[in-house]
């Protein structure tokens, strides 16, 4: 039985997850729109603790600053009944037709800057709304044909694009940091930044990169035919693991969005063992929100909109006790030992020693038994059995 999920949980859903009406390219809509402040009561209903949005999912596009004001007030007041509160916020900068070549790296430069102000104007709202996080998806910034960008001005546009905002971040004082959503591709063909290890390639260039980092999605770097665990690992060693987004996606295909464990089951359990047990021989730590940015499949219905949030937060809460059940194991310990994994740690150079000391030791190498060494097996398929066996509750 799950246990009930709790605000200590720290669970957050984007409000276009539960309030995306299932319209898609090749069909219209199977449900229909959802009030985010009902949205809000719902999620507080579920044991959610925050919720996220994009400028466009509380207010509508094109709206007047007297509509924005009283939506905003009453969105609010949701907030303050509910006691949910906004960990996040973004900006869509992809659904309408100006954004169709991008926002930063647009080759209109009319269509940069006032991408550049609808950002700026919801940095301001995630600052007032008491945001910690703000994320930076750049789903249009790419292109479909190699000729059609010049990559050199659209990687120095995008950098400018996010040192502006950082830098208005600092010289405001808002206590936000600015993650970074890599993905690499949909809608675009091919999308600047696609994955983690493009996106810190950026932000080592950058003049205001100290308060820059990344938000990896579960989907996006399983897209690439990448390992989710061993890429928020690498911006965990970084320090640039500013937030996460937590779904499922069934192999490299388009992005499916599922429900968090619905996708790679194994890949989530070594996710959650990570992020809530840590690295095993220690190690920076994530000690965000858990925020899933998932849809609700197109086939269900209102109710099972709802049942898709719970799904995700109990999935979650059930890896969380297998993974905690499998480093508790004396079993495990072991093998982690025997394996070698812990031994990882210990530098390859001992304290004091350099390298001429490594060249001059002939135990190192002159005299070392290379084939009595290399016949050591790892016991890795052993410990991978034990997690495995962890993971669906057989231990």
């Amino acid at each position: 039985m799950t246990r009930t999920p709790t605000r200590e949980d720290k669970f957050s859903f984007g409000l276009w997850t539960v309030g995306w009406n299932a319209q898609d390219q090749f069909g219209s809509a199977s449900r229909p729109e959802l009030d985010p402040v009902e949205s809000v009561h719902r999620l507080a209903e579920l044991g959610a603790a925050h919720v996220t949005f994009h400028d466009d999912d509380v207010v509508p596009f094109g709206s007047s600053a007297a509509d924005r004001d009283r939506i905003l007030e009453r969105f609010k007041g949701a907030l303050a009944e509910t006691g949910i509160t906004v960990e996040m916020v973004t900006t869509n900068t992809f659904s309408h037709p100006i954004f169709k070549d991008g926002a930063f790296t647009s080759n209109d430069r009319r269509v940069r800057r006032y991408g550049l102000r609808k950002v700026v104007r919801n940095v301001d709202l995630a600052a007032e709304l008491g945001a910690d996080t703000f994320v930076m998806w750049g789903g249009r910034e790419g292109a479909e044909y190699d000729s059609a960008k010049d990559l050199y001005a659209a990687h120095e546009r995008y950098a400018e694009g996010i040192d502006t905002v950082a830098a208005y971040i600092k010289e405001k004082g808002y206590g936000l940091r600015i993650a970074i959503e890599p993905k690499p591709n949909e809608p675009r063909g091919d999308i600047l930044l696609p994955t983690i290890g493009h996106a810190l390639g950026l932000i080592a260039k950058l003049e205001h990169g100290d308060i820059v980092g990344l938000n990896p999605e579960t989907g996006h770097e399983q897209m690439a035919g990448l390992n989710y665990t061993t890429g928020i690992a690498q911006a965990l060693w970084a320090g640039k693991l500013f937030h996460i987004d937590l779904n499922g996606q069934r192999s490299i295909k388009y992005d499916q969005d599922l429900v968090f464990g619905h996708g790679d089951l194994f890949s989530a359990f070594a996710t959650v063992d990570l992020v809530e047990n840590g690295f095993p021989a220690g190690g920076p730590r994530y000690d965000g929100p858990r925020h899933f940015d998932y849809k609700p499949s197109r086939t269900e219905d209102i109710a099972g909109v709802w049942e898709s949030a719970r799904a995700n937060m109990a999935t979650y809460l059930l890896l969380k006790e297998r993974a905690q059940a499998f480093r508790a194991d004396p079993e495990v310990q072991a093998a982690l030992e025997e394996s070698g994994v812990l031994e990882l740690a210990q530098p390859t150079l001992g304290e004091g020693e350099t390298l001429a000391d490594l060249l001059a030791d002939r135990s190192a190498f002159e005299d070392f038994d290379v084939e009595g060494v290399a016949a050591r097996g790892f016991g890795f398929v052993r410990l991978n059995q034990l997690a495995l066996e962890h993971a669906i509750g057989a231990r």
